[in-house]
C-alpha cells in the first residue's frame, strides 16, 4: 500500500505515532526512542507543520470535571445542501459546538455539543442551533457513556 504522502518516511510516521499518543512527550524521549538526534526531531515537525499535517496540539478536558455533564450528538438537517458553508460559520459562534461534520446519509451536518445538563442542552438547541438560518430540523442523540476516545494509532496500520 503506498504511503499517504511520499514526502514523508518511516521516521516521520514513528515521530508523528509517538506524539499522537502524547503531545507532551518530550524532543530528547522520542529522539532516545528512535535513535535519532533532538534536531532531527524538530526538523521533522517543522516539515510535518509546514506541509499541513499538523495542525497544532490540544489538551484532553474532562468536561463532567468542569461541571459539563451532557454531550450530545445533533443530525441536522439542512434546508439546502448548499447552506453548509453559512450554517457551518454559525455553528462555529456557538460555544457549545465542539465538533461538526458535513456528512453523507440522511443528516447534512453531524455535530458535537458539550452542555452543563439538560436544560442548558434545552435551552443551546432552541434559542442558538435551531434558530440558525438554513436549519430545517434537527435530532439530538444524548450520550450517555463515552467508551473509546483516542487517537488513530497509525503504527498499528499498515501505511
Amino acid at each position: 500500500m503506498k504511503k499517504p504522502s511520499s514526502k514523508l518516511d518511516q521516521t516521520d510516521y514513528s515521530i508523528l505515532s509517538i506524539l499522537m499518543m502524547d503531545a507532551k512527550t518530550p524532543y530528547a524521549e522520542i529522539s532516545s526512542r528512535l535513535s535519532i538526534s533532538t534536531g532531527t526531531v524538530h526538523a521533522r515537525l517543522k516539515k510535518m507543520i509546514d506541509l499541513g499535517l499538523i495542525h497544532g496540539t490540544h489538551l484532553s478536558v474532562d468536561y463532567k470535571r468542569l461541571g459539563f455533564d451532557v454531550t450530545a450528538f445533533l443530525g441536522i438537517y439542512l434546508e439546502k445542501s448548499d447552506l453548509y458553508t453559512q450554517v457551518s460559520t454559525e455553528l462555529r459562534r456557538i460555544p457549545e459546538v465542539v465538533s461538526a461534520h458535513y456528512t453523507t446519509g440522511v443528516y447534512s451536518i453531524f455535530a458535537k455539543v458539550v452542555c452543563r445538563d439538560t436544560e442548558h442542552l434545552r435551552s443551546v438547541l432552541s434559542n442558538s442551533i435551531q434558530s440558525v438560518k438554513g436549519i430545517q430540523r434537527t435530532e439530538t442523540f444524548i450520550s450517555l457513556h463515552e467508551s473509546i476516545n483516542r487517537p488513530l494509532n497509525i503504527d498499528e496500520i499498515n501505511l
